[in-house]
């Protein structure tokens, strides 16, 4: 089976032999589909209602498991985003009455940003339509080698671990 990455590393090999083109060859493909997948994610929230980054702040808040809070501080790590982003996120959250903010019992000056049973609700619909999604993009491949491709990313993606 070819597609068009085939094309483009052949056109690169006729102008530039002298180089090692398998880099090419993967990252270009990953580009690709990345921007497929971006697509897709996009397509399965807004059918649900949220944006892309509502989802990932709810979903921050749904992994950390009940009673589903986190601390501003640690929405920042989960999310990567900036102190200012963040309240600006949790501030139009709680508008829309995904989040609350409760005092921090164990801290009388902080915070702690809660899931409500409609944010919950937003983010498990959400979440489920992301991976009906994602399961079509791997239909093609059987379970062995998702196993194996989902390995070899890890391996790719750990020189950039925290």
């Amino acid at each position: 089976m070819r597609d068009e990455v085939d094309e483009l590393v052949e056109a690169w090999a006729r102008e530039r032999s002298d180089l090692d083109l398998g880099p090419v060859a993967v990252f270009s493909r990953i580009s690709r589909l990345s921007r497929h997948l971006d697509l897709a994610r996009r397509a399965a929230f807004t059918a649900q209602g949220i944006e892309s980054w509502e989802f990932d702040v709810l979903a921050a808040l749904r992994r950390a498991g009940t009673p589903y809070e986190l601390s501003p501080g640690r929405l920042l790590r989960e999310t990567l985003v900036t102190s200012g982003t963040m309240t600006n996120r949790v501030d139009r959250l709680v508008a829309r009455g995904y989040v609350e903010r409760n005092p921090d019992p164990a801290d009388r000056r902080g915070v702690l940003v809660r899931l409500t049973p409609e944010g919950k609700a937003a983010v498990d619909s959400a979440f489920e339509a992301l991976l009906e999604a994602e399961q079509a993009f791997l239909s093609g491949l059987p379970e062995r080698d998702r196993a194996r491709l989902a390995e070899l990313l890890r391996t790719l993606l750990a020189p950039f671990a925290d």
